[in-house]
């Protein structure tokens, strides 16, 4: 079985326009909704391969209701390999659209920002996570996505201890502070892009740099 943490998870919202136009009203043509968040995006694609998924974040409001009821359809056509463990909080989870032009292919994106977690309820879902990494089935967890409001930067590097500290395989996909503080921490596997690990270490050059994030603590990049 796979953790994936999405603290920020997000609504994501696709519009189809025949041409994106500024300072124009547009006809929409198709409108689509599915569970957002770069962890949510790995737990579909792991379920697809048949394997045992389970998705833990945080989630709050209509948007975040909304989410959970996708996530449900989903999790249906999946055959139970996706349960979903997302943790309730007071604000509202956020929406990310899309907006397709039909004409172009290109998308123009809008990220909402995220709801404001609680101390209370970043302790609620410490528990949910240290209950699911205890679970024997448990194999790995992957950490993905920005933080949201509220949260210390060091929190994802507080994850990977735990996951370490469990002997679960853990691997962080983040960026910025986050990353920085995550990787002394020590992960498994750590997956930046190209301008993350520049920002990371200082080098552009992709080995020198996977090198350097190597002595900074990532067992692998």
């Amino acid at each position: 079985m796979i953790i994936t943490v999405t603290l920020n998870a997000a609504l994501d919202v696709t519009y189809r326009v025949p041409s994106l136009r500024p300072h124009t009203t547009h006809r929409v043509t198709h409108t689509a909704e599915r569970p957002g968040g770069k962890g949510l995006n790995v737990a579909r694609v792991l379920a697809t391969l048949g394997l045992r998924t389970v998705v833990t974040g945080f989630v709050g409001g209509p948007v975040g209701g909304e989410l959970r009821e996708r996530l449900a359809e989903r999790a249906a056509a999946y055959d139970g390999l996706l349960t979903d463990a997302l943790v309730p909080i007071a604000g509202t989870t956020r929406r990310t659209v899309g907006v397709v032009d039909d004409t172009t292919g290109d998308t123009t994106m809008f990220n909402e920002p995220g709801p404001t977690v609680t101390a209370r309820e970043w302790g609620a879902f410490l528990e949910r996570y240290r209950e699911l990494l205890a679970d024997e089935r448990t194999s790995a967890v992957a950490l993905c996505g920005s933080l949201p409001p509220g949260l210390p930067v060091g929190a994802y590097a507080e994850l990977v201890r735990e996951a370490r500290s469990a002997g679960v395989f853990v691997l962080l996909d983040t960026s910025g502070e986050p990353l920085r503080r995550g990787l002394a921490a020590r992960p498994d596997l750590i997956k930046p892009n190209a301008v993350e690990l520049t920002g990371l270490t200082g080098f552009a050059e992709p080995a020198r740099a996977a090198g350097d994030a190597r002595r900074r603590g990532a067992r692998a990049v």
